[in-house]
């Protein structure tokens, strides 16, 4: 019993000293913020946890978003025993321990388990699999918390047994209630003190936290903590300096190996797809300050130069081109010239994905049969006393306009045609040549049919 005791008193001691953060996790769904998509009123989470029905499921957002409150929450409320691992640490064996303790329990007292797994996305292959026969059989629920998609990091066999909700990053008015919650609650805040923090410096807490519920907890403690009460009053005042020193950049969700990373450049390439200068700008903006290798952003931009751009504006590639280079000769930070100059020109620039007709041609090469050259178009150097090659070829140069009608194609192939050129800036003029070209070919197609039928003796049909 006094072992009891003084295990009681150190928990309650560590509790008290704990960071800020921690010690405002929210107890109950009442006091869980943000998150109304997945614990709104009459949601199926919210239901499923206050029926203490909870199947397996898995949790997946940014950080700083409740993940593992959530978890918390569901240990609070389930009659099921809550067993917790985190995946960084754990291993096959500590596992196999949880899962032969939640057996022994379910026989013995006929008590189900719920294995709480955080950051699940960090077990491998072997770990996943090991948990995954228990997880089928019903002998642990399991519940997992994870920054990355689990539709890419996570044994797609769990995931398939799985319910997946996404929690969003919290929005400024969360993070304000949050702070609210962590100024009025005397047991376990600062409810107890006369803590005054301005507009501004609480504006500048919130934006700066950038949806992250425990960076933003972090900066108000530091904030309170560090500043010495008024001399009369007793009142500790945060100032929008006191909050600027307590939490001076802003936190940016940006993992190079991560969804982040993903979304971020997709959003960047949409954005100037779509000729939208402005949003190119600031999701390219978001990349470079998160710490992205700028040379990664100026290969993507001159990829988007061939693929997107194109023939509508010859000279892009160029400009991806020139800017990359000035960019090594630069470097940071006067480099981001560079890299601004060459967004904002892709984006405004006449968009054509013309460039796809070269896959349009693989695509048919890797179907067809393989098809002869034509005769005149093979090469006559080596044998065309010998075999013909070469003969009939019609040298365009020596034709009024640099142009003959000929077929380039293979036979049976007439009239295929792969590139069809957009209507957008320099590529239609090439698209009005082209065409005319092609109406060219087309007549003198006509011409050769009717007069072969008159050859045969035969009335010309319709073309």
């Amino acid at each position: 019993m006094p072992d009891d005791l003084f295990d009681a008193a150190a928990a309650t001691r560590r509790a008290r000293s704990a960071p800020l953060a921690d010690r405002m996790r929210p107890r109950t769904l009442d006091e869980y913020v943000g998150q109304p998509h997945v614990l709104g009123p009459g949601t199926l989470l919210r239901r499923a946890v206050e029926a203490d029905r909870v199947t397996s499921l898995i949790l997946y957002g940014p950080p700083g978003t409740g993940k593992t409150t959530l978890a918390r929450i569901v240990a609070n409320t389930t009659r099921k025993h809550f067993a917790s691992l985190n995946a960084v640490l754990a291993g096959v064996k500590d596992i196999r321990e949880q899962v032969a303790a939640a057996q022994e329990r379910l026989r013995l007292h006929g008590q189900r388990t719920i294995l709480f797994v955080d950051e699940v996305h960090r077990f491998n292959k072997a770990q996943q699999d090991a948990l995954l026969p228990h997880v089928e059989n019903g002998t642990v629920t399991f519940v997992g918390a994870t920054t990355e998609n689990p539709y890419f990091e996570v044994n797609k066999a769990l995931v398939s047994r799985s319910r997946i909700f996404e929690l969003h990053t919290l929005t400024e008015a969360d993070l304000g209630a949050v702070v609210a919650q962590a100024l009025a609650d005397r047991e376990r805040g600062y409810g107890d003190r006369d803590v005054q923090i301005d507009d501004d410096a609480l504006a500048h807490l919130v934006s700066t936290a950038n949806g992250d519920a425990r960076s933003l907890l972090n900066a108000l403690e530091l904030a309170v903590e560090t500043t010495p009460p008024e001399a009369e009053g007793g009142a500790i005042h945060v100032t929008l300096a006191v909050a600027e020193d307590s939490i001076q950049r802003r936190a940016v969700l940006y993992d190079k190996d991560g969804d982040a990373h993903y979304d971020t450049i997709s959003a960047f390439i949409k954005s100037m797809r779509g000729s939208d200068p402005d949003a190119a700008l600031y999701w390219m903006a978001r990349m470079i300050y998160a710490g992205e290798d700028p040379r990664f952003v100026l290969r993507r931009m001159l990829i988007f130069a061939c693929e997107d751009v194109g023939l509508a504006d010859p000279n892009a590639v160029r400009q991806a081109v020139a800017c990359q280079q000035a960019f090594d000769v630069v470097g940071m930070p006067e480099g981001r010239f560079m890299l601004g100059q060459l967004c904002v020109y892709l984006a405004t620039a006449p968009k054509s994905n013309s460039g796809f007709a070269f896959f349009a041609a693989l695509e048919h090469v890797e179907k067809e049969q393989t098809r002869d050259v034509p005769n005149p178009l093979k090469d006559g150097s080596r044998d065309k006393k010998g075999l013909g090659h070469g003969e009939g070829y019609k040298y365009p140069h020596a034709y009024r306009g640099h142009y003959v009608p000929e077929q380039y194609l293979p036979g049976g192939m007439q009239g295929t045609y792969f590139y069809e050129p957009s209507d957008q800036g320099y590529e239609a003029r090439l698209g009005q040549r082209l065409a005319d070209l092609r109406a060219r070919d087309d007549e003198e197609s006509i011409e050769k049919r009717v007069q072969r039928y008159a050859d045969d003796d035969e009335p010309p049909r319709p073309a």
